[in-house]
């Protein structure tokens, strides 16, 4: 009931697109840019093709990213983030994570998930043409990704333990925790880093766990 009630509010926020046409996705916008397609077949048999274009950090006047969905080539439709744009048979989802998109998939009406085909020059899609030209690599870098952000957790989860309990009237009562890893400022440096590394390549994925990559954001 209450993601129903979210997704209800959600399509209130969904406002008519100004028809402008969508523009193609350039190299400098490798990073700033997501752009996802959908083909559907209407009742009829003519094939529509839907384009859901995000600038990450093009925020309004409020303040908030929005996404914007185009039907063949055209302006159809924009709302800020968390968007739900309905679409014949069902609705586009898009939610966005701090390092680039979780979610853009088109949900059928009997609940059926498909995730959105991404522009082959975006980040997005070069990532996965990359899974699909070496898919056991690509499958190796996955991993090593949740490993290093699970790391990273158990690291920080640790360290903010060792916080907690350092003064004296808490230590009294819980007892004090000393943190078995003890980095130096270099150190603390390069997880931060190697877990920006980890928290991008999942996002060109489109992959969200809330305590991994929830923590790293």
């Amino acid at each position: 009931m209450f993601k129903e009630s979210r997704r209800r509010r959600a399509l209130k926020r969904v406002v008519p697109g100004d028809g402008r046409a969508l523009k193609r996705f350039r190299l400098w916008q490798l990073f700033i840019r997501a752009l996802f397609y959908l083909r559907l077949t209407a009742d009829d048999g003519r094939q529509a093709v839907y384009a859901v274009d995000v600038r990450h950090w093009q925020n309004n006047s409020s303040g908030n990213v929005r996404a914007h969905l185009y039907l063949d080539g055209r302006h159809h439709a924009e709302s800020r983030l968390p968007a739900f744009f309905p679409v014949p048979g069902g609705t586009v989802e898009v939610r966005m994570s701090a390092f680039g998109l979780k979610r853009c998939h088109y949900v059928t009406d009997d609940g059926t998930e498909h995730q959105l085909v991404p522009d082959r020059d975006s980040a997005e899609g070069r990532r996965a043409h990359f899974d699909r030209r070496h898919p056991v690599l690509s499958r190796t870098i996955g991993s090593l990704s949740s490993v290093v952000l699970l790391v990273a957790l158990l690291v920080l989860a640790s360290q903010l333990a060792e916080q907690l309990t350092r003064p004296e009237d808490i230590a009294q009562h819980v007892g004090s925790f000393t943190s078995p890893v003890d980095l130096p400022a270099w150190g603390n440096t390069a997880v931060g880093l190697a877990t920006l590394i980890a928290s991008t390549e999942r996002a060109l994925r489109l992959r969200y766990h809330w305590l991994l990559d929830g923590g790293a954001g």
